[in-house]
């Protein structure tokens, strides 16, 4: 005797929705973490390199003038 084949059982699923709300919020959540990352970030390498540039600064930059030539034109 053939066998017959399985009976085919329907299983009731929703109809998936988008949830466009959740997607914006979600993407604003993102771009917040990653302008704070920025921020800490940018932060702290412009203290580094403005430390840096002290440190190396030259001692005799302090004693150099610029003197301004008045102009001879009208």
């Amino acid at each position: 005797m053939p066998q017959s084949p399985p009976p085919v059982i329907w299983v009731p699923v929703q109809k998936p929705t988008f949830d466009l709300v959740g997607v914006v919020l979600s993407s604003f959540g993102i771009a917040g973490i990653c302008a704070a990352v920025a921020l800490v970030l940018g932060t702290m390498l412009g203290v580094f390199f403005i430390l840096r540039a002290r440190r190396q600064a030259d001692p005799l930059a302090g004693h150099i003038t610029l003197r301004l030539v008045e102009s001879t034109q009208p």
